[in-house]
């Protein structure tokens, strides 16, 4: 196996190519988008175990100049009285430590890592078929032209054109019973709170979060369950409206969230949380799913970019490490799947309960302890992640 298409220039995407590319393949990257398909304009909280996959791709010293270090979590109630509070991951380096970025910020700094090292991005490339046999894969784009090579890895998301072709009987994403508010606050002061720390409030109608960045920026989210947003709400309804609508039902709290939205201009997003059914088919015989668009959760846990990070080494050392494309896919999907399944049921429950007491990536029971250890590291995914060691278990025959 020589040439891989990667279909998708996001952040599953653009991982998939640095991984496969040092993998020693020949890797050209996909792009719907006419530009440099940058997000919307959402922030995320990249987890520790994400900081660890991007070194392995040798870009962790990129993204740590990126965003700001989030070290650890404070949860209140509706009232503002302390539940709990922890640190977040594996916090003692820099290389290693969550951090809160904008996503656009990400995806564009991986797309100009992969250009560095010379991988080959297609803008204006939409997907519109897929055929494959047991030798090769074929790519149809919109614009009448296609490519053909050895796999196809569809790291096109949510709504992903490889998955459809893959599975065409497959269902599509479900709305997980919350609409999602993203926004930024800086024409006011920050609320008070601890640096470097994410302050979340189980609110008495909806979990709101909220971070401060050194330059005094508030990023903040709130949950609202509920009926989902339509798309013609979505794009009709403005950044003042929404906040409108929203800041009614954090008034009644006694917590900063109502005054920091009601401080916002017009840095606002709406979206609707949805999330994958377990058990869709991942891969055929020369195609693959990674990132969202085999496992897409609802974004409770805050683990979907690292997640796909994930996904990028452990596909790309089964492809290197197996003796047949066969084997490989095989491979990535058994030691992939429990883990990322797990992810989205963990979410779905959070997103049901509107609970908060959960550290984005944290394992193990929840305590109730108003001080709680950090999240011990998980060694099994140390091991899988490590560039230089094989997946556990066998990758090898058809």
């Amino acid at each position: 196996m020589a040439q891989i298409m990667v279909i998708g220039g996001g952040i599953a995407g653009t991982a998939a190519a640095l991984a496969l590319h040092k993998a020693g393949f020949d890797v050209t990257v996909h792009e719907a988008h006419p530009d440099a398909g940058a997000d919307i304009g959402a922030f995320l909280t990249l987890a520790s175990n994400g900081m660890r996959a991007l070194a392995q791709l040798d870009a962790a010293a990129l993204i740590a100049g990126l965003g700001f270090p989030v070290t650890g979590m404070t949860v209140t109630d509706e009232a503002g009285a302390r539940l709990a509070a922890m640190p977040l991951g594996e916090h003692d380096h820099p290389l290693t430590r969550y951090r809160c970025l904008r996503r656009a910020d990400l995806g564009t700094a991986l797309q100009d890592e992969v250009r560095r090292r010379g991988i080959p991005i297609r803008h204006g490339a939409r997907l519109t078929a897929v055929t494959e046999s047991a030798t090769a894969a074929t790519a149809v784009f919109a614009d009448g032209s296609s490519a053909t090579g050895d796999l196809i890895v569809g790291a096109d998301g949510l709504h992903s054109t490889v998955r459809s072709q893959l599975d065409p009987a497959a269902p599509g994403p479900e709305y997980a019973g919350q609409s999602v508010f993203y926004g930024y606050t800086t024409d006011a002061a920050p609320p008070q709170g601890d640096p470097d720390r994410i302050i979340m409030i189980r609110g008495s109608g909806a979990a709101f979060g909220y971070l401060v960045s050194p330059a005094g920026e508030t990023f903040w989210f709130a949950r609202v369950p509920g009926p989902a947003v339509s798309a013609e709400e979505i794009a009709t309804t403005t950044p003042g409206q929404w906040r409108d609508r929203l800041v009614p039902i954090l008034r009644p709290d006694r917590t900063p969230a109502a005054d920091i939205v009601a401080a916002m201009s017009d840095s606002l997003m709406v979206t609707n949380a949805l999330h994958l059914s377990p058990g869709i088919r991942w891969h055929g015989r020369r195609t693959v799913l990674i990132g969202d668009a085999a496992h897409a959760a609802s974004p409770a846990t805050g683990q979907g970019a690292s997640m796909a990070l994930e996904d990028a080494v452990v596909l790309a050392k089964a492809l290197r490490d197996a003796d047949t494309p066969a084997a490989a896919l095989d491979c990535y999907e058994r030691h992939r799947r429990p883990r990322v399944e797990l992810n989205i049921a963990t979410s779905a429950q959070l997103t049901a309960s509107r609970s908060t007491d959960r550290p984005p990536g944290a394992d193990g029971p929840q305590r109730r302890d108003s001080e709680r250890p950090a999240p011990r590291v998980d060694e099994e995914l140390l091991r899988l992640l490590d560039w230089d060691t094989p997946l556990p278990g066998t990758c090898q025959g058809a």
